[in-house]
This record gives structure tokens, sequence and C-alpha cells, in this order.
């Protein structure tokens, strides 16, 4: 639900819904010439898309200050409840604007290119993370929020707190010998798809000491018997939804892509909610810990 009069107004038609929102526009502009001072000292109003930026958000307490996430954003619980300009890949510039932010924060996978570069030209702060599996990855979306949100001291504590926690965690991994063979499954929407490398899911399945079993491609391809019965995981890992989207679990046994799998045999399946698993926030370090224990147990 918008939360401001005037941004409830844009959803007007026609030509008066430009004019609106060409005030929209330029309302913020307007107001930070009249207001000097007291307009800098004001805290940002923000916008942040992707769950792992908003979870930053939260834990730097400047949940007060978000106007808006995107459809990724499902933690923490009151994330819920913020106003919704859809998903991050697929937005609009209207949208965005109807809630008069200062500073929208997002990683580089957020678009279309050109609605972020509308956001700009209405003087709105656009802050991109690029987006490369790392724990760099994570680093950088502290630092972004912090400075964004102007709670730069806190961002330093949080991620203090958070490499110590990653560097527990790769000491527990590092400490296995054992690598067993995963493949992830996409399956959200839409026909199955298995991960290759250069995608997070990869990224994931490195860190928690396993091995990816799809190393003849890069992104995400169909799921096929030849794939798979070539491929030989020994544990298969999804996401809660995309095993909800097959059916539930029974039903995910059931395709006959995966009898061909030593996985199979054992039933040997990990699901995990997806921005937990996939989200490379501040939660990355709880996903690998539980991830690694998880597949070294279900294939000892």
């Amino acid at each position: 639900m918008l939360r401001d009069p005037m941004a409830a107004q844009i959803l007007g038609p026609g030509g008066e819904r430009r004019r609106l929102l060409r005030g929209v526009v330029a309302w913020p502009l307007l107001s930070a010439m009249g207001s000097g001072a007291a307009w800098a000292a004001r805290p940002a109003r923000i916008v942040s898309l992707g769950g792992a930026l908003t979870e930053v958000v939260y834990l730097l307490g400047a949940q007060g200050q978000l106007v808006g996430t995107d459809t990724t954003s499902l933690f923490p619980e009151a994330a819920l409840k913020t106003a919704k300009v859809g998903y991050m890949r697929q937005l609009s510039a209207e949208g965005l604007l109807s809630l008069l932010p200062d500073a929208v924060v997002g990683t580089s996978e957020a678009g279309p290119p050109v609605v972020l570069d509308q956001v700009r030209s209405a003087g709105v702060r656009v802050e991109l993370v690029h987006a490369d599996h790392t724990w760099d990855e994570v680093r950088r979306k502290v630092a972004t929020v912090g400075r964004v949100a102007s709670r730069e001291r806190e961002a330093q504590a949080l991620q203090a707190d958070l490499d110590a926690q990653w560097a527990a965690v790769q000491k527990q991994v590092a400490a296995t010998t054992r690598r067993p063979r995963a493949i992830f499954i996409l399956s959200h929407g839409g026909s199955p798809m298995v991960a290759g490398t250069g995608t997070a899911a990869d990224a994931l399945i490195r860190f928690a000491g396993a091995t990816n079993a799809i190393t003849q491609f890069a992104g995400y391809r169909p799921l096929t018997a030849e794939a798979m019965a070539s491929a030989a995981p020994e544990v298969l890992l999804n996401s809660t939804q995309g095993i909800e989207a097959l059916g539930g679990e029974a039903a995910f046994w059931q395709r006959p892509e995966l009898a061909l799998t030593p996985a199979f045999r054992r039933k040997a399946l990990v699901a995990m909610e997806a921005s937990h698993l996939l989200g490379f926030g501040p939660r990355l370090p709880a996903a690998v810990r539980e991830l690694h224990t998880r597949t070294q147990a279900i294939t000892a």
C-alpha cells in the first residue's frame, strides 16, 4: 500500500498521471533547494532492491528510513509489511518514484537499466553493489547501506562480527576432507533448470565444501535425464519454494530424471529457504554452515 497521498495520485490515468509524476520527480529537488541544512540533516528515505540489502538495513537499525522494498525482501518478517516495488529485475520508474525516496540501493542485477537511469534523472541517488557471489559482495552490501543510511559506525561493527562468523565457518568446512557431488535445481516456475558455473548456487556449493557436479556450462540450463545421469550427483539441492512449486518432496522424487542419480537411492535432498540459501547477505555464514552440515550428514 502506498503511504503518501501524493504517491497514491500517481496511479491516476493518462496525462494527469504523467503530470503528477513530473510533480513527484521535481518535489524532492525543489524541497532540497528550499530547506537547506534542515533537508541535509534529515535521514535518507531508502528503497531497498534485494533481500540481502534489506536485511542489512534492519541489522543497522535503519528500518525507520525504509520506505519500500522489492519482492525478494522476505526477511525479517517486518520486511513483508513494507511497500513493494515489484521484482528487482522488473522495476518501473513510477513505482520507485511514487515512494519519494532519496536513495535506492540494489545490486548490479537490478533493472532494467533504463528504469534506474530514469530514477537517477529524477535526482534520486542510486547505489548498485556489484554481484559476484563472493564474501566481498557481502562486505560491499554492508558498507553501501551503512553509507546511504549514514550509519557507517554501525556498519563497521556489523562487518567485524560477520567477518568473525565467516572465518569460523571457513575453518569448519576446511576441516572436512569429503567433497560430495551436488547439483542445485531451480524450480520456482516453469521447467526445472540446473545451475552451472558462475551462479550463486555454484558458489554456495563450493563454500559449503561440496563439488558442483555441473561444470560443462555457465548459468542455468534445463534439467535433462542425460545431464543428471552424466553428472551423477550424490545430493540434490533446492529451495523450499522450489520444492513447493513442484508439488512437494514426494512429487519431486517422482521426476524420472532423478532416478538416474546416486542421490535418488538415498533420497538425498537438502532444501533451504531461497533468500537464506542464495541471498549473499549477512546470513551467508549461517547458510554455508547449515548447507555444509546437512550435505555431509546426508551423504555419510
